[in-house]
C-alpha cells in the first residue's frame, strides 16, 4: 500500500476543510432500486470524501436525504431515472456511475454524454454495474471511456463486455483499469500491472456488496488519488471490511451495510 495514501486517509492536517478533501459525483439509482444509491453513497462518505453529491431520479430524494444526510442531491428531471447529466460538472474531482441506473435507452444517452463531456474535460471516472451493462449493449460506449477509467465486472459483466479476451490485453487496449472481481479480486492497468487481492471471504457474496466498493473507489479518487492506485487500495479495504465482519459474526449473516460500517475500523497505522 503506498505510503501516501495511508498518510492521506489518516493523518489530516488540523488547519484543512471539506473542499481539501474533494468533491464526489455519484450517478446511481432508479426506481425501485435506490438501495444500490445509498450503498454506495454511504461508502464514498465512509472513505472520507469531503463532499459528495448524489445525481437521482426526483422521486428517490426523501430516500437518499434520510438514508444519506451528508450527501447533496442533484436531482434527474425524470421521476424514475437517470435521463440527463448534473449541471457544471466541472465542479466535481470524481465521478462514479452505474449502481442501479438500469438500461433504458434514455440513461444510456445520458451516460454517452457524460463521456462526450468527460473526452473534453476528463476527471477520474468509475464505472460499475448496469453501466457496464449499457457499454455491453451499446458498443459505442467502450471506446468512448476516458482513459485511466475503472470498470469493475464481476465474470458476467465482463463476460458480456469483453467476451473471452484477456483482461490484460483489454487493460491495455482500452487504456483503462480493470478490476475484476471474483473470490480473489485482480486489477489489471493499462502499463500491464496486475495487482492480485488477498482480502475477503465468502460472506461478501452478498447484494450490494458491488456497490459499496464502487462508493469506496469514488471517496478515494474524489481525494486525488490515482485511478490505478485507488483501485488496489479500494478494493483491499473493501474486502478487510468483510474480514473485520467476519470477525464479529458469521460468514452467512454479512450484508453489504456491515461492510459500510467496519470500514471506520480499518487500521491503517
Amino acid at each position: 500500500m503506498n505510503p501516501k495514501t495511508i498518510n492521506l486517509l489518516t493523518n489530516r492536517k488540523p488547519d484543512t476543510y471539506k473542499w481539501d478533501y474533494g468533491h464526489a459525483l455519484l450517478i446511481a439509482g432508479s426506481h425501485g432500486r435506490m438501495g444500490c444509491a445509498v450503498l454506495a453513497a454511504r461508502a464514498c462518505m465512509r472513505t472520507g470524501a469531503g463532499l459528495l453529491t448524489v445525481h437521482v431520479p426526483e422521486r428517490a430524494v426523501d430516500i437518499l436525504q434520510i438514508s444519506t444526510p451528508e450527501a447533496m442531491l442533484d436531482i434527474d428531471p425524470s421521476p424514475t431515472l437517470f435521463t440527463a447529466l448534473p449541471d457544471n460538472l466541472d465542479r466535481y474531482d470524481a465521478i462514479a456511475v452505474g449502481p442501479g441506473i438500469g438500461t433504458h435507452a434514455s440513461t444510456a444517452l445520458a451516460l454517452q454524454a457524460l463521456l462526450t463531456a468527460l473526452a473534453e474535460k476528463p476527471k477520474p471516472l468509475i464505472l460499475d454495474a448496469d453501466a457496464l451493462n449499457l457499454a455491453a449493449l451499446y458498443p459505442g460506449i467502450l471506446p468512448s471511456l476516458p482513459q485511466g477509467t475503472v470498470v469493475t465486472p464481476h465474470a458476467g459483466e465482463y463476460q458480456r463486455l469483453f467476451g473471452d479476451a484477456d483482461p490484460a490485453d483489454m487493460a491495455r487496449e482500452h487504456g483503462i483499469v480493470i478490476v475484476k472481481k471474483s473470490h480473489r479480486t485482480q486489477i489489471f492497468t493499462p502499463d500491464g500491472e496486475v495487482t492480485t487481492n488477498t482480502t475477503g471471504n465468502a460472506g461478501m457474496a452478498t447484494a450490494g456488496s458491488g456497490d459499496v466498493l464502487t462508493g469506496i473507489l469514488l471517496g478515494l479518487a474524489a481525494q486525488g488519488v490515482d485511478p490505478a492506485e485507488a483501485a488496489k487500495i479500494g478494493v483491499w479495504m473493501h474486502g478487510k471490511s468483510g474480514d473485520i465482519a467476519m470477525q464479529k459474526q458469521s460468514q452467512s449473516s454479512i450484508i453489504a451495510s456491515d461492510l459500510v460500517e467496519n470500514l471506520k475500523y480499518i487500521p491503517f497505522a
